[in-house]
């Protein structure tokens, strides 16, 4: 793993409730200025978590209702030549992945050019970027193909969107690394929270881990660190076992079935993992409202506490910890995402003192 240490900072999930690239990014650098992100916008067309990574997937089909992939037409074969020929050059052939079509979509994802061209002129000069894509379960359950089936599920187009996906990661974990940042990229996996239920039947650990650890590794080459973000409970040895940096969950609901798998998470830190702790609640506005730094450290100390009963070290546990909102703010009333960037900061900054 590339060495990082966290040190209690906060960190952001990434969407906002805003439509101004610049607006949005400001924000993010006033709260979060030693490691900001690129921003997701879902209130502008194209950039929901799908919709922003489509671009460069061979046979994709596009109308203003839907996307899907149509393995069936006549460009499919020639698009997938292509597709495997760029990959190879980059994977196989030291190729230029700066200028490789895996590149992120400029009008999907103006966060990042927006991130990226602030990025050198900012001081002090931050210690990480962050950059995030959806994670493979989720893209693949989510992407049809022409008969309306989840691409996850033909093995043909699942190697295709898993590599299409790491290439998208590498891609950014190069840019954002450009000038000297650790480069961080998350996997947005929303839906690991059905893993293991009737709805993802077929879906094995080995389907998960293979794609996960695949993406990882694109990563990694690129000097990058590679977390997953899961904003619901999942089977989190999975994870923890997967070759994966940070994991991202939401501590303020799922703490206790999180701790559960203690050797685990021991297992997991032992190895340099970190982990992004969502303590931040995003999901309810009664919650945001209600909670402040004090009542939230104390929800923290509570769950140190408990670890530390565990076996843990505490320093050792906030050496290795972001203090992060539960989930992205994107669905959310701006003075609400706003309060929610608030107290991130805030409790980061307790956190940190009284570590």
């Amino acid at each position: 793993m590339t060495h990082f240490t966290p040190q209690g900072r906060p960190l952001l999930i990434g969407s906002l409730p805003l439509s101004d690239h610049d607006q949005a990014t400001a924000l993010v650098l006033t709260h979060t200025p030693e490691i900001p992100l690129w921003v997701q916008l879902p209130a502008n067309p194209k950039e929901g978590m799908i919709d922003q990574f489509l671009p460069g997937f061979p046979g994709l089909v596009e109308t203003e209702e839907k996307a899907w992939i149509d393995a069936t037409s006549e460009a499919f074969a020639q698009e997938m030549l292509a597709f495997y020929e760029a990959y190879l050059a980059i994977t196989e052939a030291h190729g230029d992945i700066e200028a490789s079509p895996f590149a992120l979509s400029p009008e999907r994802t103006k966060g990042f050019s927006t991130l990226t061209n602030l990025a050198p002129t900012l001081s002090p000069p931050p210690r990480a970027l962050k950059g995030q894509i959806t994670g493979p379960i989720t893209f693949g359950t989510a992407v049809k193909d022409h008969e309306d089936r989840a691409i996850f599920y033909d093995d043909q187009l699942r190697d295709i969107m898993v590599k299409h996906l790491s290439m998208q990661a590498a891609w950014q974990a190069r840019m954002l690394g450009k000038n000297g940042a650790t480069p961080i990229v998350f996997f947005d996996e929303p839906a690991l929270a059905g893993f293991g239920t009737s709805a993802y039947v077929t879906i094995t650990e080995g389907d998960v881990t293979n794609a996960l650890n695949e993406m990882a590794a694109a990563v990694h080459k690129e000097g990058g660190l590679a977390g997953v973000h899961v904003c619901a409970n999942t089977q989190w040895p999975l994870l923890f076992n997967a070759h994966i940096d940070i994991i991202s969950f939401d501590a303020y609901t799922y703490f206790d079935r999180f701790a559960l798998f203690t050797e685990d998470l021991k297992s997991y830190l032992a190895r340099g993992g970190l982990i992004a702790w969502g303590i931040v609640p995003t999901d309810n506005a009664e919650l945001i409202e209600k909670e402040s730094v004090d009542s939230l450290f104390k929800r923290w100390d509570g769950q140190m506490k408990i670890l530390e009963a565990l076996g843990f070290q505490r320093k050792a546990l906030i050496e290795a910890t972001f203090i992060t909102p539960s989930c992205g703010t994107g669905s959310l009333p701006l003075n609400l995402a706003t309060r929610v960037l608030t107290l991130t900061h805030d409790l980061s900054e307790r956190v940190r003192a009284q570590s």
